[in-house]
């Protein structure tokens, strides 16, 4: 989340980048035989409630309750249709572009600025921020099981619960299929650390969630992400930087950037808790 750029949080985020480099070592191998539905993870067996497999979820804490937290600006091309609430801070409320008929929820902003229908809660704001960048810290020092598994294409994969890592940046050109059980969790880290796109995924390319796996337990921790014309995307997003939804673009998932959240015609559904 952006806020890693505030005064204390380089601080924090340089802690959760040494405690990750130091436990990465005792995650497992290259991950080449990750494309089976279950793969055997040093992870598994935690999942949700310690009832699943993969790693333990990310406690998101009152970021959670958010489809879109941004810290800069939520641009749009009308017309988007966002169910779930939507927070923008520290930049003012005017610096959202949805309009209260585009919301099924509530719009909160940190000034008298912004859609009509607006709530004012500077103090909530910023609580789910310093929350979602505690997450995003979180999910970048998990212990990985898989490390630059398919040197950044997953195109194609069926990939199943654990946490996978890669230094460079992914890309998704062709469905990517996860299976897994509803209390099965999936973390993906992405450490390319300079500004350009860390996960691109390819125009009509779809996350397909297989067996009873649920859109609340699939985090992709990155810099920047870019869902291409028309892709079907699954999980939550926790962005350093923006995340560009292009035209008819949709996300069952949350959306928590660091700067901006950019919107074309997309439709974002909040899962449950």
């Amino acid at each position: 989340m952006r806020g890693l750029e505030s005064s204390f949080k380089p601080r924090l985020w340089l802690a959760g980048l040494l405690l990750a480099v130091f436990l990465s070592g005792c995650g497992g191998g290259t991950g080449e035989d990750a494309g089976s539905a279950q793969p055997t993870a040093p992870g598994a067996g935690t999942g949700v409630g310690g009832a699943g497999q993969g790693p333990a979820p990310v406690d998101l804490k009152t970021a959670g309750s958010f489809a879109i937290l941004a810290e800069t600006a939520i641009t749009n091309s009308a017309a988007s249709a966002v169910t779930g609430d939507v927070g923008l801070s520290p930049a003012s409320g005017a610096g959202i572009d949805l309009s209260c008929d585009e919301v099924t929820g509530r719009i909160f902003t940190v000034n008298a600025a912004g859609p009509p229908c607006r709530v004012t809660d500077r103090s909530r704001l910023t609580k789910a921020v310093a929350d979602g960048v505690t997450a995003f810290v979180d999910a970048r020092a998990r212990v990985p099981d898989y490390i630059d598994l398919g040197a950044g294409n997953i195109g194609g994969r069926n990939l199943g619960p654990a946490t996978y890592r890669w230094n460079t940046a992914v890309v998704i050109p062709a469905n990517l299929t996860l299976t897994g059980g509803p209390n099965d969790v999936w973390i993906f880290q992405i450490w390319q650390l300079d500004t350009s796109v860390s996960l691109s995924v390819g125009a009509g390319v779809q996350i397909i969630l297989a067996g009873g796996a649920l859109p609340q337990n699939v985090y992709w921790e990155i810099n920047r992400a870019e869902l291409g014309t028309t892709s079907k995307f699954e999980g939550v997003i926790l962005a350093d930087n923006e995340i560009v939804m292009n035209a008819g673009a949709s996300i069952n998932g949350r959306v928590l950037a660091g700067s901006a959240a950019n919107l074309d015609q997309n439709t974002v559904t909040q899962p449950g808790p």
